[in-house]
């Protein structure tokens, strides 16, 4: 069958060269250079070449002005190409008001940027469409110099379908439209929590929110209702992205798959479970050192199979670029064949790992009969051998959680928390004090994890197994789809459900926000995001107010450390471990280094021949 086209594909060619060489005087050389480029495009996509399992083949590449750096070695720079990648889960919202889970989050941060993004190294907080910035002495009041000549890509929703500029007004609107209180709206705690005049805007006080303001059209000053030193970070967060009203009037609740923002690609094409297929941004503002425009790709492609092995295996034939967590029953010998090759000088790919800004954990709903009682709670958490679960169960790949919610990073230390020891003998007799001796009496117990997820249920069993050997309880595991797992757990549906947070941005008050008791509504039936534990403890919130203003990273800390201590005391959650990542890279992928929120920046990643 190759050779059959090949030969219709030579006839085609030298058909096409005969017809050139009879105008080839009045046709411009650089014309006939771009021709034939593509048509050796088509060649390589309808030969054998054009099956995926040969999909590197595929990519156009051309030379850029540049070299990039990598540790010590020089890649010469490319435009053009193809970034393969699959997610095990399906995406949920891609408005970013409504995200509410991390596939979502990955696909958005190529389309939609807000003043600031994350450096994709060092997850600093680096300018966007902001410009610049002006911040007070104690941090509370930010006026912020909006970048000319930042247009929102082109789209129906603007007339005659032409991309407008962004200017302040824009950045108002959607700040204010995060504070509004409206169904899909999981994050407007954002703002309501810090920025002057928001919650009475939420609460349907006041028509507009004072502390946002414009003061010309590419100035904006925003005033917040104390000191917040890391507020530059929490713009970056995916929800304080920057779209079009138009958009939203055009096409409203419709934003879950219509996007239009300013970033470096924009949607092509979406089929729902299968794949999302993004473009390069021809209206994209930025351009790297060089004067190369950015982005350098041309094409980003998500799919989305649920199994680890059979995306692993996709990863090998070539058919994907990179992959993110590696199949628990593979680990061994993946990292195994990486060793070999690396002592042979000839590494297959690239091999990237870094222990991840995340905690994953079991949530007890406070409001739960049965674990409004603190002695139960601390007894499921003593009853769990987390090292036998990293060593065995997980393969390693992972740090137990010992020192309370927020894991150590940067100059965040979380040493100076006690977390849980292993202690089944001090479990049994806490579950004895409970009336509840060897499990005895114990009603039905359910956790509820989401369906997809196969390390989940793995780690899900492992549990399942202590819980029931160390302090004689049964427990029942239900998966549930992803979007109804979260609505239960929010309308407080659900006693025990397993989670995770992966920080949105780089600071512990990210997680502890998860257990503010101001978050929680007075209805237990109202849906109480983010902190769905339904937690309240008066000690903690203060800690947490104070941590927020706080200005010096040592007084943060100190307050952040106490409100994690209150957390372990309580036994409000049931920590397990901190994710460690590990990504595999083909060799031809270049700039795109690893970072602990596995925050994804395709902007300046290219490939090289």
């Amino acid at each position: 069958m190759c050779k059959k086209i090949d030969i219709k594909l030579k006839l085609l060619f030298i058909f096409v060269n005969w017809r050139f060489y009879k105008i080839i005087t009045i046709i411009n050389m650089k014309i006939l250079k771009h021709y034939i480029i593509g048509l050796l495009t088509v060649t390589m996509l309808l030969s054998c070449g054009g099956s995926e399992s040969n999909g590197k083949n595929q990519d156009v590449l051309v030379e850029a002005e540049g070299y990039y750096m990598e540790g010590d070695k020089k890649y010469k720079i490319y435009n053009g190409g193809i970034f393969r990648i699959n997610e095990v889960d399906n995406f949920k919202n891609l408005f970013p008001h409504a995200m509410i889970d991390a596939v979502s989050a990955r696909i958005t941060q190529q389309i939609y940027p807000g003043l600031y993004k994350f450096d994709q190294l060092t997850l600093e907080p680096v300018n966007c469409i902001a410009e610049s910035e002006t911040v007070n002495d104690n941090a509370s009041e930010w006026t912020f110099k909006i970048r000319k000549g930042v247009f929102f890509q082109d789209d129906a929703c603007f007339p005659e379908g032409k991309g407008r500029e962004v200017t302040a007004k824009d950045i108002k609107y959607c700040f204010e439209m995060l504070c509004e209180n409206r169904p899909g709206n999981t994050t407007h705690e954002l703002f309501t929590q810090r920025v002057v005049g928001a919650r009475d805007y939420y609460d349907g006080k006041s028509t507009s929110v004072s502390g946002i303001e414009i003061i010309d059209d590419y100035t904006l000053k925003i005033t917040l209702t104390s000191s917040f030193s890391a507020f530059n970070s929490l713009l970056a967060h995916g929800a304080c992205t920057i779209f079009p009203k138009e958009a939203f009037d055009k096409y409203g609740d419709d934003m879950r798959v219509k996007c239009v923002g300013t970033g470096p690609f924009m949607i092509d094409a979406i089929d729902e479970g299968v794949q999302v297929r993004l473009v390069k941004n021809p209206t994209y503002w930025e351009k790297d050192e060089h004067g190369n425009q950015l982005p350098y790709l041309d094409i980003i492609k998500i799919t989305f199979t649920k199994d680890k092995k059979s995306e692993l295996s996709n990863f090998r034939k070539n058919n994907l670029d990179m992959i993110w967590k590696l199949p628990v029953d593979e680990m061994e010998s993946v990292l195994v064949s990486i060793e070999e090759a690396q002592q042979g000088g000839n590494p297959e790919f690239k091999y990237q790992q870094i222990n991840g800004l995340n905690t994953q954990f079991y949530a007890f709903n406070a409001n739960s009969p049965i674990f409004s009682n603190k002695n139960i709670r601390k007894a499921f958490n003593m009853a769990i051998d987390r090292e036998f679960l990293i060593k065995h169960t997980l393969k390693g790949e992972g740090e137990p959680a010992e020192h309370g919610l927020v894991p150590k990073f940067g100059k965040y230390d979380n040493s100076e928390v006690d977390g849980f020891e292993f202690n089944p003998d001090e479990a049994k007799k806490l579950m004895a004090e409970a009336g509840y001796p060897n499990g005895k009496g114990f009603p039905e117990m359910t956790l509820y994890l989401n369906e997809g997820g196969s390390i989940n249920t793995i780690i899900a069993a492992a549990l399942q197994n202590q819980i029931k050997e160390n302090i004689g309880v049964s427990v029942t595991i239900e998966p549930l789809p992803f979007d109804v797992l979260i609505e239960r757990f929010a309308t407080g549906q659900t006693e025990f459900t397993r989670t995770s947070w992966i920080a949105d941005f780089p600071d512990a008050s990210n997680f502890l926000w998860l257990f503010y008791g101001k978050n929680v509504p007075d209805d237990p039936t109202a849906r109480s995001l983010p902190n769905f534990s339904r937690y309240k403890n008066a000690d903690f919130d203060n800690y947490f107010e104070k941590g927020m203003a706080a200005l010096s990273a040592e007084e943060q800390q100190m307050y952040y450390n106490k409100c994690d201590s209150i957390l372990v005391a309580e036994a409000a959650f049931l920590p397990l471990f901190h994710d460690q990542y590990i990504r595999l890279i083909q060799n031809n992928i270049v700039a795109f280094p690893i970072n602990s929120m596995e925050y994804r920046d395709l902007s300046r990643v290219f490939k090289s021949k």
